[in-house]
């Protein structure tokens, strides 16, 4: 929703003042040129990237404008499933957690938080998480090294689209050169019929140098800037998991486990520790 406005007022206060000294909204929006402009981006964001970085980058500006990060009822289901799972894993034993990581769609658990059971790459990556502990085929301190590289790849990956869209932010001021430039040509051509016609003509032109700085830094920076706070909160939501699992691995009790994960959040995330204590233990024994 803030993106959407934030949008809005760039683009009234763009159009607001043009119209206030006396210009025409049509004036800057010239149809060849930004025919031109789309056109040159659309190319250049084909070429730029492999097929799947391409569409990562499309997924991550569609989800930059529906929100940016997990949100704090998302931390807090977080804590609540870590918290359950950590519970049981102490009460029955380790094993006792293999049904829930091997069909998590069918786990009792899981079930009670729909939207986490949803996200298919979360859910992945705390069943494969829990499995080598379970399994016994890891010693406790080399756990959080290998949640550690997992979540490396994750961010190295939620790179590309950063850099797609900072090469297109860095290109669309040329590209909007190019445009005007091809009109200057075709005002040359005109040269014959007089001051008027040359005069549109070259507006119209000088509206591509417009196009593409305006959309560069109204639109695709603030946007890329926007998308790397969403990575960041992301890769964040995964350290807070990794630390809570390399905890419980290491032997310490699930709700020591589950605070260690809530101190490396900002405080605007998670309530404070005797708030989430007892928030823990009231879903338990109400489960």
């Amino acid at each position: 929703m803030f993106v959407i406005i934030g949008y809005l007022v760039v683009l009234g206060a763009t159009l607001g003042t043009f119209m206030m000294a006396g210009g025409s909204p049509k004036m800057l929006f010239d149809m060849k040129e930004v025919m031109a402009i789309c056109g040159i981006t659309l190319g250049v964001f084909i070429v730029c990237a492999p097929k799947d970085v391409l569409i990562r980058t499309i997924k991550a500006a569609i989800g930059s404008l529906k929100g940016n990060g997990p949100s704090k009822d998302e931390y807090l289901d977080l804590m609540k499933i870590l918290y359950e799972l950590f519970m049981l894993g102490r009460r029955n034993g380790l094993l006792a957690l293999d049904e829930h990581v091997s069909a998590p769609e069918s786990s009792s658990i899981f079930q009670n938080y729909p939207k986490f059971l949803a996200d298919e790459e979360k859910i992945t990556f705390l069943c494969s998480a829990l499995r080598p502990i379970i399994d016994g085929k890891i010693k406790p301190d080399q756990l959080e090294p290998l949640l550690k590289a997992e979540i490396d790849a994750k961010k190295h990956a939620a790179h590309g689209p950063i850099n797609i869209l900072h090469l297109l932010g860095d290109s669309l001021p040329g590209i909007g050169i190019v445009a005007a430039v091809m009109g200057i040509i075709l005002t040359m051509a005109k040269i014959d019929q007089g001051p008027e016609v040359i005069g549109e003509s070259v507006a119209k032109a000088l509206s591509g140098t417009f196009l593409g700085i305006f959309i560069a830094y109204g639109f695709i920076n603030p946007l890329t800037n926007l998308i790397e706070f969403g990575n960041e909160s992301e890769e964040a939501y995964y350290i807070c998991m990794s630390r809570a699992i390399g905890a419980f691995a290491r032997g310490l009790a699930p709700i020591m486990a589950v605070e260690l994960a809530r101190r490396s959040l900002e405080s605007s995330l998670v309530p404070g520790a005797d708030d989430l204590e007892n928030i823990l233990k009231s879903s338990t024994s109400g489960g």
